[in-house]
């Protein structure tokens, strides 16, 4: 099996593969919007600290496990177990993990068509065929079911050439390309009038809603599904990575890059808001809070590229694309997950895997579109904020609980010889085993 699952030929490969999973719209949409409608730089600080003594702890668990049992979610929890009940629970584990990123991923591809959508109206109206740009920046279902799947196509042709051919290649192509176009966008709009405001938001701190209940939820949530946790697709990365690889170095490179666009990506959306209110386009509800979220995107933003004419335009068509590649690369990582279960448990050629397997997926997606208000926020919060939360801490419950602590050294001494005398070593088997379920446990008990 391990000759033919595929693994990833290069250090960097894996560390743009695991970045471009992990940076997605979680942190350019997702991040900084929640920072404006929290807060602003309390959530920032929030964010970070549950990024770094939460989501990296567990981001190692995944790693570990995966590159252990060469395999799929399922296989890897059974792999590490040592009693009955372990092994009982471990296929409805992995299973739950699977369907959440399945459904992660339902979603995930509408708001990724949406970009699609919206990068071409903004290119279209550059053309001049503006009744063409009219109706692809509309909200609509024969838009949204059109360009959902062709979003999906794009993954699943990805996904099926393999880890190396696919992933990787296209992973190395997109991420220098987003990382680019994000610091050419942040540069320009901190050029324009009213970008100080959003940049003081964003950079100091209102202290009294640093410790709000829903502030550190939405914060936690945001760390996990910034760094595509608890599903299963770091622990599928990790079963492709080479044995002369040092894991630690590895999560704690990916992190960081995670992280720096999350905070890099809010240095351009809050301050375009406060450009955009200095242009005369509205930010605020009204209720007084800053604008977030879809609204912000694709109302407030292309009413702010209207606003600053052809220059606008260019700016609109590279942030709509910059969304795309981050989208894209986020949904590579999570059909991956299925996919590769797929695969293992039946035999199944990847590329009809692929295909059967997106395909399923995609139509959750149109049932979703079609009950758009009943589906599309109950999913993001049934995945994002809940499950993914539980379903890291139930992992590093199995790392640090059921696997024996010698095979989980022996495994990261792998690339890592001299760990057992590190700090690392010292403070994480510790760490995960009361410390992050302990805190994951207590803020998912607040959510409710």
């Amino acid at each position: 099996m391990q000759q033919t699952r595929g693994r990833f030929s290069s250090r960097i490969g894996f560390v743009l593969a695991a970045a471009g999973s992990a940076v997605g719209l979680g942190n350019i949409w997702g991040f900084p919007t929640q920072a404006a409608s929290n807060g602003g730089a309390a959530f920032l600080l929030v964010y970070l600290a549950l990024a770094f003594c939460l989501a990296y702890p567990v981001l190692m668990t995944e790693l570990v496990i995966g590159r252990y049992a060469r395999g799929n979610p399922i296989t890897a929890l059974t792999a590490v177990s040592s009693n009955a009940l372990s092994r009982a629970l471990a296929p409805i584990i992995g299973g739950f993990g699977i369907l959440v990123a399945s459904l992660i991923l339902s979603f995930y591809c509408i708001v990724g068509g949406w970009m699609m959508s919206h990068f071409l109206a903004e290119l279209t109206c550059l053309l001049g065929f503006a009744d063409t740009a009219a109706w692809l920046e509309t909200f609509s279902i024969s838009r949204s079911l059109f360009f959902t799947t062709v979003f999906m196509l794009l993954t699943i042709r990805i996904i099926s050439q393999g880890v190396e051919s696919g992933i990787e290649r296209w992973s190395t192509r997109l991420m220098p390309l987003l990382l680019a176009m994000l610091v050419l966008l942040t540069l320009y709009v901190l050029t324009m009038d009213g970008a100080m405001e959003g940049l003081r938001v964003y950079l100091i701190p209102d202290f009294s809603r640093a410790l709000s209940p829903s502030l550190i939820i939405k914060a936690l949530g945001s760390a996990f599904f910034s760094l595509s946790l608890g599903v299963g697709t770091m622990l599928i990365y990790g079963s492709y990575i080479d044995d002369r690889e040092s894991l630690p170095r590895l999560g704690t490179q990916v992190t960081i890059i995670d992280i720096s666009i999350a905070v890099l990506a809010g240095f351009l959306i809050l301050p375009a808001m406060y450009v955009a209110l200095h242009n005369g386009v509205e930010i605020f509800a009204a209720n007084g809070a800053l604008i977030s979220e879809d609204t912000l995107i694709f109302t407030v933003l292309p009413a702010l590229f209207d606003k600053i004419g052809l220059a606008g335009g260019v700016v609109g068509t590279f942030f709509f694309l910059l969304m795309s590649i981050a989208a894209l690369t986020s949904s590579i990582s999570m059909l991956e997950v299925p996919v590769a279960t797929a695969v293992e448990k039946s035999s199944m050629q990847r590329k009809l895997a692929s295909y059967a397997v997106g395909g399923l997926i995609l139509l959750i997606s149109i049932t979703i579109i079609m009950n758009f208000e009943q589906l599309f926020g109950a999913t993001i919060a049934f995945t994002t904020r809940y499950s993914q939360p539980l379903l890291g801490m139930l992992i590093c419950i199995y790392v640090a609980w059921v696997w024996h602590r010698g095979e989980v050294l022996q495994q990261l001494q792998k690339g890592s010889p001299d760990i057992e005398t590190s700090a690392f070593w010292r403070i994480w088997p510790g760490y995960i085993k009361y410390v992050c379920p302990l805190v994951i446990l207590i803020i998912f008990v607040q959510s409710f």
